[in-house]
């Protein structure tokens, strides 16, 4: 008699057990299910606007910019803007309202894909300096997790900053300058590209062709700080086109951790006139780079350095390298302070030198910089932030310190 006790409050505990694995897996299915009734709903009530999901990339590109691929709805709306206030030590204080982005996304079918992104600069006020930009606009083809491609005139794959420039991403009201003056960001050409992932060797990759930067100027013959910056064709009406090789990868199979390297070789004169081209000049530019993040802990770093071939051809004192390499730790306070704001506090120090190396060796210091940063943001939402930074600027030796105010928001 016991044993048949035993074994008939066995099996109710068995079966119990068994319900509440049922129960618990079918609450599980309906929260999905629940989940993804809303975000239709949402896309069918809006016209295709979803809502930013923050930390979902994809293939590098910044949060708002991968809607697209994860929306519900055929169209997909999203974008960001950014707006600062600085104040200069011994200079006049100045406000600028930078950049407000729109991101029109289509979805032909689940492997035809349409991004693009239309910039407004500076108000775009084209009479003090503002202007309206094409920064991308390009066709996905996926075909599989492994290779995919992309037509079009698309972000060029180097560096940190240039795939995620949304201001939500990076913790400096300024991108770093680095990442504006040796990989000029936002860095856009016309090209094709094939990319995929491997996703048991955590490794992402991307290649292909893109438009060369036109070197073949003057700030290269002169040893402009510019040069390379202003070397970008973008999206401008019959730009020449000289195929460049630009080539990717990245290690992301550690959680929190990304290594990766990039690579751009072309010619380094891409002018519409054959005449007036300088024959034999060649640029090459690479960057090495690297994010941690561990909890409340994150860590960004990158060297990168260009070399242009030929360019004795230009002048005696023409670039022929440029190099630079930064640091970015960050901290969250929130938890240690008992709130439900993200608030990093970060530290950043920058060392470049645009003209690193001249033809002749002359005015190789005049632009060597030093920065180091140091600041705090607020997120009053995930998608929405206010920075506060002070940088103590350093180029060849006259220093300049600068606080400066900014808020950021994508959607």
């Amino acid at each position: 008699m016991k044993n048949t006790i035993k074994i008939i409050g066995s099996m109710a505990l068995l079966t119990t057990s068994m319900m509440a694995d049922t129960l618990e897996e079918r609450l599980t299915a309906l929260e999905e299910t629940n989940k993804t009734l809303t975000e239709e709903l949402l896309a069918t009530q809006t016209g295709g606007f979803t809502l930013v999901e923050s930390g979902q990339s994809y293939n590098g590109l910044g949060d708002a910019a991968s809607k697209v691929y994860y929306s519900k709805n055929p169209l997909s709306i999203g974008g960001y803007g950014e707006m600062y206030y600085a104040n200069p030590e011994g200079s006049d204080d100045y406000a600028d309202v930078y950049r407000f982005i729109t991101y029109l996304g289509y979805k032909f079918s689940d492997n035809v894909i349409l991004n693009t992104e239309i910039e407004f600069e500076h108000g775009a006020n084209a009479e003090d300096g503002g202007e309206v930009v094409l920064e991308f606009m390009y066709l996905d083809f996926l075909m599989r997790e492994e290779i995919n491609l992309r037509l079009g005139h698309l972000l060029v794959p180097m560096g940190l900053i240039n795939l995620r420039h949304e201001p939500t991403l990076f913790n400096t009201v300024q991108r770093p300058e680095i990442e504006q003056r040796l990989i000029p960001s936002t860095w856009h050409e016309n090209g094709a590209l094939l990319y995929g992932r491997f996703a048991d060797l955590g490794i992402q990759y991307t290649a292909g062709i893109v438009n060369a930067l036109n070197v073949d100027s003057d700030k290269t013959a002169t040893a402009d700080s510019g040069w390379i910056r202003s070397g970008r064709l973008g999206a401008a009406n019959k730009a020449s086109f000289s195929p460049a090789f630009v080539g990717r990868l990245d290690y992301t199979g550690t959680t929190g951790l990304m290594l990766g390297a990039s690579v751009y070789y072309g010619d380094g004169s891409n002018l519409k006139d054959d005449v007036s081209q300088t024959n034999g000049l060649t640029m090459t530019m690479f960057d090495i780079h690297a994010s941690y993040e561990n909890g409340p802990f994150e860590l960004n770093a990158l060297y990168t350095q260009t070399n242009l071939d030929g360019a004795e051809k230009l002048s005696s004192n023409a670039v022929e390298k440029a190099s630079g390499y930064y640091v970015n730790a960050s901290y969250n306070l929130s938890g240690l302070l008992g709130v439900n704001y993200k608030m990093p506090v970060f530290g950043q120090y920058q060392n470049y030198n645009p003209v690193e190396q001249t033809v002749d060796g002359s005015n190789e210091n005049a632009y060597q910089t030093e920065i180091t940063t140091i600041g705090v943001n607020f997120f009053p939402a995930d998608q929405a932030v206010i920075k506060v930074d002070y940088a103590m600027k350093e180029v060849n030796n006259v220093e300049e310190n600068i606080v400066s105010l900014g808020i950021g928001f994508i959607f």
